[in-house]
């Protein structure tokens, strides 16, 4: 693996949801400090606030290239869809390799809206979620990229 997927599967295990955990991961590349990544990432664990829609490791990971690679001029079309398809690219690899980037798909659960009190933390909890291994996976991805792309 990677420092930073290796990181960030521990940071997950110490507790942090999946979009904190990959964000977190990575404040030596965005310049963020730990506790603006965490804040800033907090809502979107459990598929954004466990609702089960996109998963967090994907937010998080997305988050990562919008500090690094990310467009400030609204009017700039061109800086826009180079963002975009980045992102397009990068989801795609995620759902190749994982089967879906939504978070009740890649758990195999029915329900969309889940409870927003969050599951005791326990080895159970660990043994029957991919998730450390989704927050793992997505940090070797983003380290991938930008290994690939140190044109800065």
């Amino acid at each position: 693996m990677s420092a930073h997927s290796d990181l960030a599967k521990e940071l997950f295990q110490r507790g942090y949801n999946c979009s904190q955990a990959v964000l977190a991961a990575f404040c030596d590349e965005t310049g963020l400090d730990f506790d603006t990544a965490v804040k800033i990432s907090s809502p979107f664990g459990g598929g954004i606030g466990k609702l089960r829609e996109v998963c967090g490791t994907v937010t998080g990971m997305l988050m990562v290239i919008g500090m690094k690679y990310g467009y400030t001029d609204p009017k700039n079309k061109e800086a826009k869809t180079e963002h975009y398809e980045l992102v397009q690219n990068l989801a795609k690899q995620f759902e190749k390799d994982n089967g879906s980037i939504v978070c009740r798909e890649l758990l195999g659960l029915s329900i969309k809206n889940d409870s927003p009190v969050p599951e005791d933390r326990n080895e159970s909890y660990y043994k029957k979620r991919p998730c450390a291994e989704l927050v793992e996976q997505a940090a070797k991805l983003l380290d991938e990229y930008i290994q690939g792309n140190k044109m800065e």
